[in-house]
């Protein structure tokens, strides 16, 4: 630096003060997000209720009868679904005729190894037993006699016999495309599948009682 010449200080430059940013409160927006998730879920929650409480009704009011017929219908339920559908039935009549016939598979004739739950007379496979039953003489009079009812060996065998069965010029008014509703397969059936002169109404009753119709889609 030449000599004679004072040093000067530069003179410091001013700190520009920095604007402070103003604070942006996210607690609404995150408070709607979760707003709108949570009666998103309780919708659904909701829903799913309102389609299960006929059958949580069901089930809380059961009386040990109701519950041996929930498990066999949970025993049969679907493989009947599968053979109705497939043979232009309904699955509803189908499990509610298992039911009313076999007394939900308590009966003698529904046991191992004759597994026969609907009460089908004659032979299969030439395999028969001969055990007593009440008929009806039309008129709503009972009687009693001893006849040959088949004899299955496998639920599976007795479940496609009776699909096999109601292919019978007898049942054509059985078959769904014959028909408008379940009713009108159960009036079809009585006085001819059975002499129960009250055998439709019987059904009927079975179906609405457990829901059987949600067998019928498939």
């Amino acid at each position: 630096m030449p000599k004679g010449k004072k040093k000067t200080k530069s003179k410091a430059r001013p700190k520009k003060s920095k604007k402070k940013k103003k604070s942006v409160l996210l607690f609404p927006k995150f408070f709607q997000k979760w707003s709108l998730i949570f009666i998103g879920l309780f919708s659904l929650l909701g829903l799913l209720a309102s389609l299960n409480f006929p059958r949580l009704t069901m089930e809380k009011n059961m009386t040990p009868t109701d519950e041996t017929t929930v498990a066999f219908i949970a025993e049969i339920g679907e493989t009947s679904r599968y053979l109705a559908a497939r043979n232009d039935l309904y699955a509803s009549v189908m499990i509610a005729q298992a039911i009313l016939e076999s007394d939900s598979g308590q009966s003698q004739l529904s046991q191992k190894p004759l597994y026969n739950f609907f009460g089908i007379k004659g032979e299969y496979n030439g395999q028969s037993v001969t055990l007593p039953t009440w008929e009806d003489d039309g008129k709503g009079n009972p009687y009693h006699i001893d006849a040959a009812f088949r004899s299955y060996g496998s639920v599976e065998n007795s479940l496609q016999d009776y699909v096999e069965f109601l292919e019978g010029s007898y049942y054509v008014g059985v078959h769904r495309s014959k028909t408008r509703s379940y009713k009108d397969a159960t009036a079809a059936l009585t006085g001819v599948y059975a002499t129960d002169t009250t055998y439709g109404d019987k059904l009927n009753s079975i179906i609405e009682q457990y829901q059987l119709t949600i067998y019928d889609t498939y």
